[in-house]
Order: C-alpha cells, then structure tokens, then sequence
C-alpha cells in the first residue's frame, strides 16, 4: 500500500494485523509514515519493498503497526528488534544509506488533552488526538549512521554449523567458538529455557 493512501486504510490494515485499535497502532502509524517519508519511501510493500531495513526498540502495539505499514518484519529479516524499552524505530534505506532514528515523545501524552478536552478516557483522548497531532508534537528525528552486518542482511542464511554440546544447529554466525569448540549461545551463556525432561515431549 503507498504511504499516499489514507491515513485510515492504514490504520484499518494494522488494527486487522495487531487484533484491536489502541491508541500504540495510530502512533505506530503515524511513526511509519513519518520515517519512510524522511528516507525516500513512498511505497514500502511494493517497488521500495526491497530497499527498507527497520530496527525496532521496543515489543509493544506500535511495533505491529511498524510492521503493517512498512512491510518489514522479523521473518523476512528487514526488521531487527534491539531490546532497549523506547518507543522508538531506526528506519534505513538500503539503496542510499540514508537513516533516521524516530523517537515517539512523552510529552505527547500530555497534548493530547489540549485537543480533545472533553474525552474523559486518556486512553481515547490519545487514540484520537495522535490521529492529528503535528508530526513535531509526536516525535524528535535524527539522521543517524547505522552498520548493518552481511549476516543480518535477508537473503539465505551465511552459514550453518553444529553446536558440538547439544547437536542443534545455528545460522547466521550466531555460534561462539571457545577452546575450540563451536557452541551454541544457549550453551554457552545459558538460555531463557531449562531443559525439564531431556527424553522429549
């Protein structure tokens, strides 16, 4: 969909991929627009579609709306997700180097109540208020230089090899080589799983 169409069949296509409309998909929304359009993108899941690399900072609504809006996503290897709690996306034209970090502003929690007094529910004040705030009032922007690895690139995977403990396999460089041994980082740093029954399901 070209980032010319109407703001509310964006809107409508995130809130079908994200469940629910929240006032994190109309600032998602808005977020996208603005950073492709400061890269050059004007139509991300079509012509562009190759050229948009999107890091995201936080696992919440908006990154959803990110997601429906720029076509990238953590299957197709165009967004990578950087665990730093901020509502805040990297948006980067492959084809020109050219990326802007978009930061949502806190403040604009607050403004919403200036255009919509008389919603009582903060909540809907914010969902409908974002939908017209000036960009300046919703987000900071700022060019940045962002390097992007060959194996975090899309494309088939660099490599694969055995992790010499537990047997599984590992892509894209992601093992660590230690006394020799090529590990896996679960082995090796321990996983966000324990292991409770080792003969299987």
């Amino acid at each position: 969909m070209l980032l010319t169409s109407n703001f509310e069949e964006l809107l409508n296509e995130s809130v079908r991929l994200h469940g629910h409309l929240c006032p994190g998909q109309v600032l998602g929304v808005r977020m996208a627009i603005y950073g492709l359009k400061q890269i050059g993108i004007t139509d991300p899941k079509g012509a562009d579609r190759k050229k948009i690399y999107l890091f995201v900072e936080i696992d919440r609504c908006a990154t959803d709306a990110l997601q429906s809006v720029t076509g990238c996503s953590l299957g197709k290897r165009t967004m990578r997700f950087v665990d730093y709690g901020k509502m805040a996306a990297t948006f980067v034209n492959l084809e020109t180097g050219k990326a802007v970090r978009v930061v949502a502003l806190e403040e604009a929690k607050l403004k919403a109540r200036d255009y919509f007094p008389d919603i009582e529910d903060k909540y809907k004040c914010q969902l409908e208020a974002y939908k017209i705030m000036p960009d300046s009032e919703l987000f900071t922007c700022q060019e940045v230089k962002v390097s992007i690895p060959p194996q975090d690139m899309p494309g088939r995977p660099m490599s694969r090899v055995q992790c010499s403990r537990c047997g599984e396999y590992v892509q894209d460089m992601r093992e660590v080589v230690k006394n020799g041994s090529t590990l896996c980082r679960p082995c090796i740093e321990g996983g966000y799983y324990r292991v409770e029954n080792k003969s299987g399901c």
